[in-house]
């Protein structure tokens, strides 16, 4: 399989996936939502602006990254079947990095100031887990070049993960009803709603808990897991503040106050 087939095959999946989610909450919602819509203007215009300036700052920094690698390694694309243990490795790594590089967002002051921008959503459906500051974006690949140049990641690993990492978050920011038993089960191995909802309750102690992006096993191993159960009534957002304009979003993490 080649570099170029795999990034097709992301954003197929990523449509897709996003498609279905968005129609499911449409028809099988979880909690009721807002009447005015200008949040989904909001959210869509930070994904846009992501998707046009990522090939041309996010995607050159990764590919920098994997050709500084001075060490070489095989890559389980081209070795065969039998080296797809080094995958799952790769990909378990990645995300342990993710859910301290999360972690890192919330307790860093300059980090917060970018990260904020996703958390001020005042609720939460499958536009909230594209709803990320452009600032954010660029400087997390530039962080994540660290595990690439460690572990001499392959670039069919990063792109790999990062399509399994916004299936998760469209899966778990989503509004779609899903029963009881399922998601308990779910939620023992993988990020559900009920898990990721209680992260963008606006109390800060739930805000400041809950960072796992895919496997949920981090936040129980770290102690991060937070006690709080998931009500469709929670109130969302950043406790004391209110959600902005999409200009004063972008221009958010320059500001000191509001």
């Amino acid at each position: 399989m080649t570099l170029e087939t795999l990034l097709a095959a992301k954003a197929f999946i990523i449509l897709i996936w996003f498609a279905v989610f968005f129609i499911a909450e449409r028809i099988a919602m979880a909690a009721t939502p807002p009447t005015s819509k200008a949040r989904l203007f909001r959210n869509g215009g930070l994904w846009l602006l992501v998707l046009l300036l990522s090939p041309l700052i996010v995607a050159p920094i990764t590919a920098w990254g994997v050709n500084q690698i001075i060490w070489v390694r095989p890559d389980w694309m081209a070795v065969g079947s039998a080296s797809l243990a080094i995958l799952a490795i790769d990909l378990l790594l990645l995300d342990i990095w993710t859910y301290w590089l999360h972690r890192a967002y919330h307790r860093v002051p300059l980090m917060w100031r970018l990260h904020e921008v996703h958390h001020r959503d005042e609720f939460l459906d499958t536009t909230s887990a594209v709803r990320f500051h452009i600032g954010e974006v660029v400087l997390s690949a530039m962080l994540r070049l660290i595990p690439i140049t460690l572990l001499a990641l392959p670039l069919s690993t990063v792109i790999i993960f990062e399509t399994i990492l916004l299936c998760s978050a469209i899966f778990h920011h989503s509004n779609v009803r899903i029963p009881t038993v399922v998601e308990r089960v779910l939620s023992r191995f993988i990020v559900t709603p009920s898990i990721h909802w209680v992260h963008h309750h606006a109390i800060q102690q739930d805000t400041d808990s809950n960072y796992a992006s895919f496997l949920s096993v981090w936040d129980r191993v770290f102690s991060s897991k937070s006690g709080t159960d998931r009500q469709l009534d929670m109130k969302i957002g950043v406790e004391g503040v209110e959600d902005q304009s999409f200009l004063r979003l972008i221009l958010r993490p320059l500001m000191r106050n509001g």
